[in-house]
């Protein structure tokens, strides 16, 4: 991004600009450089579109930036954890013969399993 002002694709200023804002709006041409460092190819009417729809973004986290947190504690997530997970607790344990009569594959009495790897 550059300190240049920009305008908007129509050659006027945007409403969103008013205030001195303008100035840190992002450019066609910083759109531009970014989607060539990015392999993309953008005709013009995509390069408008993204020019406005990344100003967007831009002035959102700077909405963000400019709140007032002191006092607010981080958190990592917005909602407390719960654990939903049933109690760990142990119970009859399946019959090894049915379990194996249901693979796919059985060899020495285990499970046998494509080798992993290139191991064979």
């Amino acid at each position: 991004m550059n300190d240049r002002p920009s305008e908007s694709p129509d050659n006027t200023e945007s409403p969103a600009n008013d205030g001195g804002a303008d100035q840190s709006r992002i450019s066609a041409d910083d759109v531009a450089k970014v989607a060539n460092l990015s392999r993309l190819t953008l005709d013009a009417d995509e390069l408008e579109l993204f020019t406005h729809q990344l100003a967007d973004i831009l002035d959102h986290a700077r909405d963000i930036e400019s709140l007032d947190l002191d006092g607010v504690e981080p958190m990592a997530r917005p909602l407390p954890l719960v654990n939903v997970f049933r109690a760990d607790e142990p119970g009859e344990p399946l019959d090894r013969a049915e379990v194996l009569a249901a693979a796919p594959s059985v060899e020495n009495d285990q499970f046998r399993v494509p080798p992993s790897l290139g191991e064979r």
